[in-house]
Formats: C-alpha cells, sequence, structure tokens
C-alpha cells in the first residue's frame, strides 16, 4: 500500500470543512439558546419552574434535550449518539486513508485529465473533493436520522392535533369535563403516536398530584410544537382566570382549523413553482426530442450530402 500524500490543496480543504463544521455547530448552539429564551420568557413562572422535576430530561443539557424532542428518551440516549457519532468519525477517517492510500483518487483524476475536450478538468475537483463529502456525509448521519425523526414526529402532532380539538371542544359543549373528555379521546386512540403519548402522560401527572397549569407546562415542553405551545397557552391563561374550557376549546379548534386551510392554501400556490424544475429537467428535453429530432436529422443529412458534392 501506498503512503498516504496530502497536498497543500487537501490540507486546505479539510481546513475549510472543518470551519464550514464549526460554523454550522456555533449557529445550531446560537439558535438553541435563542429557542431556550423565548420558551423562558413564555413560561415565565416561578412557582411553576419550581414543580419541575430535577430529573426530567427536559431540564438537563441540550443534547439530552434535543434527543428527547425526538423521541429518544432512555438514560443513555446522549451516551448512545455521541458513541455513534464518533464511530462514524472514526469510520470516515479510516474512509480517506483508503482512499487516498490506496490511490484510486489520484488514478481517478489521471483518468480524467486523458479525456479529450477538457471535460476532464472539470471533474478533477469533484473526484479531489469526493472523500471528504463522503466523510462529512457520514459523520453527520446520525444527526440526519435524529433530525427526521424529530421532523416526523412534529408531523404527526400537527397532524392529529386539529382532529382532537374538534373531539375535545363537542365533547365540552356537550357537558362533560375537560378530564373526561381528554379521558374519551385518549382511549379512543390505542395507537403510540406522539401526542395521545403526551396527553396519557398529562393525565398521569394530574393523577400524581402535580397542578394542572404545571402540567400544561410540561406538556408544551416535552412536544414544542408552535401549535400545541398556542394551545396550552390558551388552557393555561384559562385556568389562572377560572374560565371554562368550552369556550377556550371552541376557539382553538376553529382557529386552528383556519390555520390549517390556509397552510393548504399556500402548499397549494407553491407547487407550480415546484413543479417547474421537474416540467423543464424532465419533460422538456423529451418534448424536444420527439419534435425537434427528426428536424434535426434531415438537416444532418442535407449537410453531409451537400459537403459530400
Amino acid at each position: 500500500m501506498q503512503s498516504v500524500n496530502l497536498d497543500n490543496g487537501s490540507l486546505w480543504m479539510l481546513i475549510v470543512l472543518w470551519t464550514i463544521g464549526l460554523a454550522g455547530g456555533i449557529w445550531l448552539w446560537l439558535r438553541i439558546r435563542n429557542r431556550e429564551r423565548l420558551m423562558r420568557r413564555m413560561y415565565a413562572d416561578e412557582q411553576a419552574q419550581t414543580q419541575l422535576d430535577l430529573e426530567d430530561p427536559m431540564a438537563q443539557n441540550v443534547l439530552v434535550r434535543w434527543l428527547y424532542l425526538a423521541g429518544y428518551r432512555s438514560r443513555g440516549a446522549g451516551t448512545a449518539f455521541l458513541a455513534a457519532t464518533t464511530a462514524c468519525g472514526v469510520l470516515s477517517a479510516v474512509l480517506i486513508v483508503l482512499f487516498y492510500g490506496s490511490g484510486i483518487v489520484g488514478q481517478a483524476v489521471l483518468a480524467a485529465e486523458q479525456v479529450p475536450g477538457g471535460i476532464g478538468d472539470l471533474a478533477i475537483p469533484v473526484l479531489q473533493i469526493s472523500p471528504w463529502l463522503m466523510a462529512l456525509i457520514l459523520v453527520l448521519l446520525p444527526w440526519s436520522l435524529v433530525n427526521s425523526r424529530r421532523k416526523e414526529r412534529v408531523r404527526q402532532v400537527e397532524q392529529d392535533l386539529p382532529v382532537t380539538l374538534e373531539l375535545l371542544a363537542t365533547m365540552s359543549e356537550s357537558g362533560l369535563s375537560f378530564d373526561n373528555s381528554l379521558t374519551r379521546v385518549v382511549e379512543g386512540h390505542k395507537d403510540n403516536r406522539p401526542l395521545f403519548q403526551e396527553l396519557r402522560t398529562f393525565q398521569l401527572e394530574i393523577l400524581g398530584g402535580v397542578s394542572r397549569v404545571a402540567c400544561f407546562r410540561r406538556l408544551a415542553r416535552r412536544l414544542e410544537v408552535p401549535s400545541m405551545t398556542i394551545f396550552v397557552s390558551a388552557l393555561v391563561q384559562a385556568e389562572q382566570v377560572g374560565a371554562g374550557f368550552a369556550s377556550v376549546l371552541r376557539t382553538q379548534a376553529d382557529d386552528m382549523r383556519g390555520r390549517r386551510r390556509e397552510n393548504a392554501n399556500m402548499l397549494a400556490q407553491a407547487l407550480p413553482v415546484k413543479l417547474v424544475f421537474p416540467l423543464v429537467i424532465c419533460f422538456l428535453p423529451g418534448i424536444f426530442v420527439s419534435t425537434l429530432g427528426p428536424v434535426f436529422l434531415q438537416f444532418i443529412d442535407l449537410a453531409e450530402g451537400m459537403t459530400r458534392r
């Protein structure tokens, strides 16, 4: 096996990639800090904060909280994530050494240089940076998996919340209390959707003696979905001023229905813009070939006949 030889260009490329990764980490950390600051302002109630359990994962560090919101709530989730990220980093380093040590990159660059017409010169930077891109993708693989799991949970909550609010509002207007309405809704959904899991946890906390306001606040903190946060804020305000939940639930259900209709209209209006690129890339070349192809063939035949004469 040949010795590993990293030129100055590869070294600078490594420095640039590490700088981009560090800047992205700092940006993500600042974004998380701003979100925590906003959440503290929203839940600025010292009495409710003192009722939070010290062992609650939401009161732990940023990594544990992020994994908790994504659904990874075991005690060793943070350690497992760090171990997976470290393993992917080591594996990416080994792959880079193997790529450069075996000479695959150099052979690919030499083969690209032999391509006539200068086309290979365009592929040389891509071939040189491809091992580093593969390493970066491999390192970010655990983060992308957790991030996709978090987005999936948010999507499921936003799908289930409007229907749940409609059921709660209808039952409350028919004379049932909020607790009984919530029990009927939770019992009617035996699946493991995130919203109903957190509602079951809310019921257990109520039975455990925690105040209703603190339970509502903890419910919003366990999900951190904007629509759920607005709903919980309205219920907390109604609980603090002593208002009935029926009118609040109906108002929130109507507001949720309106926001869902607006989101659907926005997606429908954005659809033609999103279809431009597939149409241009996929359909227009085929249309040009089928319509102008015979004309070009006739033109080429005519040009060849004229050159033969």
